[in-house]
């Protein structure tokens, strides 16, 4: 059996190696030049260590197994829970893809083998959300953030007005971006009122002459969450819908552009998707960076530079996935159904737990929660986590708890959480 060869007995068969000190042991460890060839085959000998005799053995790392009783249930907004039949289709292909004799981390992204795993990533997602063939789909980099410049670099001029509504954090992050490279306008602000509404419509006054609307379709940290979307005057509404994405069937149509990083609903952290009219794409700014100029990446297929290879192929194991759940129609189902328990526990709760958002937008995603009595949240985060149920504390901005329960979330995650929520309030009420 082939085995690695000590640096003891290398010595002993090549007495011109370099013996150095090592603190660690009494006796020398040895390094030698590039040109000298190991024999890694040679059967195992009897050396002296100090006043021990030891016989050279292989280490073999024992067989692990691993079920769902291993996991926690995750409650993190970002990044978040992935399916666990995801999660165990990329173990089984992670040292050996489909035969290709490598894994997806080692391909190159130009050859066939990664050209079909992105291939057949983005017709999973255009089948999943019916994107027709009038929009690119990008699959880029530097989280939603990025956007927030590359949005007014690529689709206005630096004098063109544009609408924000903003709803919270994130909208609020995107309209002070857009102010280096346009000319926003809040039409609507609910930070007066901690972020807790989204507007009526109708009530919108809009700049006639904005060259889109942008609105934020899901507040990640304040569980604010659009039912429906406002028509903008001039027909284009772009949205970041970074932590609900594809948790719900959208008509594309009715956007000119949609972004999301894909750490919250559909991958790991390290790719942004970008879903643009094409109509829109070629008239970027002058000063628009190269990376962040959509033609640019559009006529490579994504592939001007390296990609995020391995996060591409795990958002397209979980577009598998919601494939085979049947869709968003039938994903949105369950989201409800989870959704619906937590909040009931919530307002059942005569106060114990309160949730600050108006009950006609709460989030199907991410839901905010305090405490009547405030001293008790540490506890009751402390407890959970105990339980097995991590990251459940609020954002640093606002406090309290946050459940953020994402596609991937089972039901049963959110069953114990309830659970525990009622005994937490018998035993603190």
């Amino acid at each position: 059996m082939a085995m690695a060869t000590s640096p003891h007995a290398l010595l002993l068969k090549n007495p011109n190696l370099t013996p150095l000190k090592n603190p660690n042991f009494n006796n020398p460890i040895t390094t030698t030049n590039t040109n000298t060839r190991f024999n890694l085959t040679t059967k195992p000998i009897s050396i002296k260590c100090a006043a021990t005799s030891q016989t050279q053995t292989p280490i073999q790392a024992p067989l692990q197994t691993q079920s769902h009783q291993d996991r926690v249930f995750n409650f993190a907004a970002g990044p978040a829970t992935l399916p666990e039949k995801v999660l165990l289709k990329a173990q089984s292909e992670l040292y050996n893809w489909r035969g290709s004799g490598m894994s997806v981390m080692e391909m190159s992204h130009r050859g066939k083998e990664f050209l079909s795993i992105i291939q057949k990533a983005e017709s999973d997602l255009r089948t999943l959300l019916n994107i027709s063939d009038d929009y690119s789909v990008l699959f880029l980099q530097g989280g939603a953030t990025t956007q927030f410049a590359a949005i007014p670099l690529n689709l206005v001029n630096p004098n063109d007005t544009v609408d924000f509504i903003v709803t919270g954090s994130w909208s609020d992050k995107a309209f002070k971006e857009a102010q280096k490279y346009s000319k926003p306008s809040t039409i609507w602000s609910g930070k007066s009122e901690k972020y807790t509404k989204i507007p009526s419509f109708h009530d919108l006054e809009q700049n006639p002459d904005a060259k889109f609307l942008h609105i934020c379709a899901n507040e990640t940290i304040h569980g604010v969450e659009y039912k429906d979307y406002p028509s903008p005057k001039n027909g284009l509404l772009v949205a970041d819908m970074s932590s609900n994405f594809c948790s719900k069937p959208v008509d594309v149509s009715k956007f000119g552009l949609i972004y999301a990083g894909a750490q919250k609903n559909v991958g790991p952290s390290g790719v942004t998707i970008v879903i643009i009219k094409k109509d829109l794409i070629g008239n970027a700014q002058e000063i628009t960076p190269v990376m962040l100029d959509y033609k640019i990446h559009a006529d490579n297929k994504s592939l001007y530079n390296t990609p995020p290879c391995y996060g591409i192929y795990m958002c397209g194991l979980v577009f598998e996935d919601l494939l085979d759940q049947g869709g968003l129609v039938e994903v949105e189902k369950k989201n409800k159904k989870k959704a619906e328990i937590l909040y009931n526990a919530i307002d059942g709760s005569n106060g114990f737990y309160r949730c600050p958002v108006e009950k006609s937008v709460r989030s199907l995603m991410n839901v905010p929660f305090t405490l009547e009595k405030s001293e008790l949240e540490a506890e009751f985060i402390k407890e959970a986590a105990k339980e097995n149920m991590v990251q459940l504390k609020g954002h640093r901005s606002v406090g309290g708890m946050r459940a953020s329960i994402y596609n991937a979330m089972p039901l049963a995650g959110v069953e114990k959480l309830v659970a525990f929520m009622k005994d937490f309030q018998a035993r603190n009420a």
